[in-house]
């Protein structure tokens, strides 16, 4: 019942988008300059991606109408978007996920293990080297060096809000962070350690590790597994949530986004982009062919490879759109530079739309602005 409504309204959307989309292209030039929060990358280290190495470890950037003004009153306010409408596509942030208070331990390992370069064959790459905590969790790398430099065919994914994704991974082949932080320590090209053992061998002749793991997995006996050394990294990853202008918003702050950004939400609903990019996470909860509508090349089979059902070639997780402003470059194989291409690309490729405005592409560029992290800005 919930599907039949969600199409429901996607499809009076839409219709309302065609009646509104001329009037859209003209209006939307009167507004240039506002709302533009963040540039297609940001500097230094992070990644918005999946996997280094044979790209199989990471996952990533970004793949997945109308001059109306805004939505809750100001500006030139007409097809309004009104809040029961907007919470049939999204909800804010939620404040934590994890009790840090009870699990103080677990996540003090859990970072001291994602920032470690010991775990690593060569002791120079860490959890941290690709997706930097500084950084919005990424490198801003089309694809990611491990210990000897060589790179994977997939771009490498944020680790913020990860914990909120439906799997793990471009092709979803890991359920949980826990499970996927385990991946890239053992991958030949990433972290390159031969075996879960070897892992292990080398932690135990660290004292500080003997004592971090002990306090954390109080209640076992021999609690330096490897098993835990995920579940510790996971319990970390849990905390990595980004809350940002737009989730105040949501929660009924009307000014937290201004007229463009606003604009530019309306845009983001009418054209359809919300049937994909939906959810806590604005995507992140589920998967679809790139190039649904007009072929996109890649010789990348995506999902396929994990299932190996036919409808699933170059089936990927659609990526959340958090931060997406600063997590560049963009799709499942980082080809994509800037963010205005990428909005190009996907209006042509998952919408059918090969002729996109300037003023479209700009307000919706302002809008996913406004889910950068409120503590970046």
């Amino acid at each position: 019942m919930k599907l039949i409504l969600l199409l429901l309204v996607f499809f009076l959307s839409a219709q309302a988008y065609a009646q509104d989309d001329n009037a859209s292209q003209s209006g939307a030039d009167h507004h240039e300059g506002h709302g533009q929060k963040g540039g297609e990358h940001g500097g230094g280290h992070g990644h918005g991606g999946e996997g280094h190495g044979d790209g199989h470890e990471h996952e990533g950037g970004m793949h997945g109408g109308g001059h109306g003004g805004g939505m809750h009153g100001g500006g030139h306010g007409h097809h309004k978007l009104d809040e029961t409408r907007l919470k049939q596509f999204f909800e804010p942030l939620p404040e934590s996920i994890i009790d840090e208070k009870k699990n103080a331990a677990l996540i003090k390992l859990g970072k001291k293990l994602y920032t470690d370069p010991r775990l690593s064959i060569n002791d120079k790459i860490s959890c941290n080297s690709c997706h930097g905590l500084g950084n919005f969790g990424v490198d801003n790398e089309p694809t990611s060096p491990g210990h000897e430099g060589k790179r994977g065919g997939r771009n490498s994914p944020t680790t913020m809000n990860a914990a909120l994704h439906i799997d793990q991974f471009w092709d979803g082949r890991a359920g949980t962070v826990e499970e996927q932080a385990l991946g890239p320590i053992l991958n030949p090209v990433e972290m390159g350690m031969p075996n879960a053992a070897a892992v292990v061998k080398k932690l135990k002749v660290i004292d500080e590790y003997n004592t971090l793991f002990a306090e954390a997995f109080s209640d076992e006996r021999n609690p330096l597994k490897y098993k835990n050394i995920g579940v510790a990294i996971g319990a970390f990853e849990r905390t990595l949530l980004t809350p940002s202008r737009f989730d105040d918003f949501l929660k009924g702050d009307k000014d937290a986004l201004n007229e463009s950004e606003k604009r530019g939400l309306k845009k983001f609903v009418n054209m359809g982009c919300v049937n994909c990019h939906n959810g806590v996470v604005i995507g992140g909860n589920s998967y679809k062919k790139i190039g649904l509508v007009v072929p996109y090349e890649t010789s990348d089979l995506g999902r396929y490879e994990v299932t190996g059902l036919e409808t699933d070639k170059h089936v990927f997780k659609v990526p959340s759109l958090r931060n997406i402003a600063k997590t560049g470059p963009y799709f499942h194989d980082g080809s994509v530079e800037t963010l205005d291409e990428a909005i190009k690309l996907m209006a042509k490729h998952q919408l059918g739309r090969d002729h996109v405005g300037h003023g479209m592409v700009r307000d919706i560029k302002a809008f996913l602005g406004s889910l950068t992290a409120k503590d970046a800005e």
